[in-house]
């Protein structure tokens, strides 16, 4: 079995140290579709270095996202085939404001190893310090497809009944053809969302998106719909891939408002309303 879970929980944590600037934030936010309309005072706070707001999904790409999650498919007890694994889900907690530059070191880890039946979930953490203490800690949920089996741990559901009412806020975003390939440059160079040959050979027909960039594209339309576009009210983000997302394909985001919290759906408008989005939570003040 290519994933040992008694190992890679036991391997040592890779700790490194990551800086980023005000270029590094303007491309994650062009990347995930903000500057539109370019001239919008909205939109001038992600993408002018005069008036920068970080939004807090950016420390998923911080650094390059390193220690990443493709880095962390090599460590000890893990040994898989990137055409295998799919971004099953994301929860980032912010401990801080992350400044538009900075240093920080950064340690990656697994936290922990589900046995799916099918599939192998691991759950790689990453927690970010620089010298005024904690920053964030972001937990990546990987399904690794064929290495389920073992009779492991299957790990909590995570599932969470969607709202009975009619949403609060419905929007729609747009992305680019070429959204996946600006993404990208901030650091996620998996070829599944560039090559179509590696795509075809992962299953579909065409490359996808990476989840992250949708993760991106949807926070920001809470922040900017439901939370008078604040970055600094949000305290956690968690979601779960449902499915996949094609660049040049409109999001439909809908959000109902909670005691101190924000959940969305998020679907796919030319497949049907198909769900790319689910359990998603924005927790924040």
């Amino acid at each position: 079995m290519p994933i040992d879970a008694a190992k890679a929980l036991a391997a040592e944590p890779r700790t490194g140290e990551i800086a980023w600037d005000r270029r590094d934030v303007q491309l994650y936010h062009l990347g995930i579709g903000a500057g539109v309309p370019a001239t919008d005072p909205d939109e001038l706070r992600y993408t002018l270095e005069s008036r920068l707001h970080v939004l807090p999904s950016f420390a998923t790409v911080a650094g390059s996202g390193s220690p990443g999650v493709i880095s962390s498919l090599s460590m000890p007890g893990v040994e898989v085939d990137l055409a295998r694994v799919l971004h099953g889900g994301q929860r980032l907690e912010i401990h801080r404001a992350i400044p538009a530059e900075g240093r920080a070191t950064a340690t990656g880890r697994i936290a922990a190893v589900y046995d799916k039946g099918s599939a192998a979930v691991l759950v790689m953490r990453t927690e970010a310090a620089d010298a005024d203490g904690p920053l964030w800690t972001n937990d990546a949920q990987i399904f690794v497809r064929g290495e389920g089996g073992w009779g492991g741990d299957r790990g909590p559901s995570g599932r969470l009944e969607p709202p009975a009412v009619e949403a609060h806020r419905t929007v729609e975003r747009a992305l680019r053809e070429d959204q996946a390939l600006l993404y990208r440059l901030s650091g996620d160079y998996n070829p599944l969302h560039a090559d179509p040959e590696f795509a075809k050979l992962a299953g579909f027909d065409r490359p996808i998106l990476h989840g992250l960039c949708t993760y991106g594209v949807t926070l920001k339309a809470v922040v900017d719909t439901l939370l008078d576009g604040d970055v600094g009210r949000v305290r956690s983000y968690a979601t779960r891939f449902a499915g996949v997302v094609y660049p040049g394909e409109t999001l439909r985001i809908r959000m109902w408002r909670g005691a101190g919290e924000v959940r969305a759906a998020v679907s796919a408008v030319e497949r049907d309303d198909a769900p790319v989005l689910a359990d998603t939570v924005v927790q924040h003040s």
